[in-house]
């Protein structure tokens, strides 16, 4: 099972739930692992099972398998009759994936809640107050508060409310994100026994479900990036594999870039996990390939949309999983060129210096 170390996830017995929760969180695992192949996933299941004993003789890999059935995460309603897995458990790996990697987050009533430095008439009330300044509402005013000023400055007998007594709730700045996340789907990005594409998936799926439960007033968009760049839908994500390809950074950021050019909103942001040099145009319809070094043509190219975007406002965060030195050196010019952000990263940790970022970068471009 490469890419699978069962040390990695707490032992069911050291875990509460169910006997079927606790096989469904390692089910979940594999299914990423497999990009969605059930079958194969169940049978890692049952090779696990014989190894660490996850089932007794009361609980077999069979009886689970059927739960999964009448609860309604794996379906053969299909022409091929084949069992795959249903909306309900795409959207469980998604919760799954949010909870491993942004911890348990409440669904946000206000629809949406991103910090800006810009200030503005707002559209939500907050719990701070201030004293009154022209051009505060009147639904602004706390009632209680002013009152009690009123009180202590001209006493109960003499009673009057002036302005110097009036405080009012203030309001939040709310602003809406349009983010694309950009997945470099080539070869390497399974290559030297590491399983990079697996993370990259989680964490896109954890980011999905994260502003579809905090900020619904958000888009995100998800392209993948190979030879060629196309989108893809949230509920793809768990079947996304790695290809044959190269990398061609230049097709990716172009797509990129027209997914936010039709988005009305002003703050716009690209996220782009990838672990390789670009290698890769499209001349036409023929591509242009060097997998040898960094090639001055592919990287000029790359340069130019990074310009691109700075001018547009739009920010790119770079996760960079490598750490070969020359292609730090090419990611900082790139990072410098676009004013945007790198990190130099590992798999442990990326799902958490995204967070930071998307939230970071939500302050940019409010008018």
């Amino acid at each position: 099972m490469k890419g699978f170390q069962f040390s990695d996830y707490v032992p069911p017995e050291q875990k509460e739930g169910s006997k079927f929760d606790q096989l469904l969180n390692i089910f979940q695992q594999l299914l990423l692992l497999t990009s969605g192949d059930v079958e194969q996933a169940m049978s890692w299941m049952s090779q696990l099972d014989r190894q660490y004993g996850l089932t007794d003789d009361k609980y077999g890999i069979g009886n689970f398998f059927d739960e999964l059935k009448e609860k309604g995460y794996l379906t053969e309603d299909n022409e091929e009759g084949k069992i795959v897995m249903t909306p309900k458990s795409e959207q469980t790996i998604r919760r799954a994936a949010l909870e491993e990697i942004f911890g348990k987050l409440k669904r946000s009533k206000s629809g949406g809640n991103h910090n800006t430095p810009y200030t503005g008439t707002g559209d939500e009330l907050s719990s701070d107050l201030r004293t009154y300044q022209f051009g505060d509402t009147l639904e602004q005013i706390s009632m209680t508060e002013s009152i009690k000023n009123a009180q202590i400055n001209s006493g109960v007998d003499e009673f009057r409310l002036m302005e110097r007594d009036l405080e009012v709730t203030e309001k939040e700045q709310k602003s809406q994100t349009s983010t694309v996340l950009m997945i470099d789907i080539s070869h390497s990005m399974i290559l030297y026994g590491e399983d990079r594409i697996t993370p990259a998936k989680k964490v896109a799926l954890a980011l999905v479900e994260l502003i579809k439960l905090k900020y619904p007033k958000d888009t995100l968009d998800i392209v993948v990036f190979g030879n060629d760049a196309w989108q893809i839908q949230a509920k793809e994500l768990p079947y996304l594999e790695v290809g044959p390809y190269h990398t061609n950074t230049v097709a990716g950021l172009e797509l990129s870039m027209d997914l936010l050019r039709r988005r009305k909103n002003k703050n716009k942001q690209i996220f782009m996990i990838t672990d390789g040099k670009p290698t890769c145009l499209k001349e036409g319809i023929k591509y242009y390939k060097n997998s040898f070094g960094l090639d001055r043509k592919v990287v000029s190219k790359t340069l130019t949309l990074a310009a691109q975007c700075r001018r547009l406002e739009i920010p790119i965060t770079t996760f960079m999983i490598a750490s070969d030195p020359y292609l730090k050196q090419f990611v900082q010019e790139f990072t410098k060129v676009n004013n945007g952000r790198a990190y130099y990263s590992g798999l442990q940790g990326l799902g958490n210096m995204m967070f930071e970022d998307f939230q970071r970068n939500r302050r940019k471009n409010i008018k």
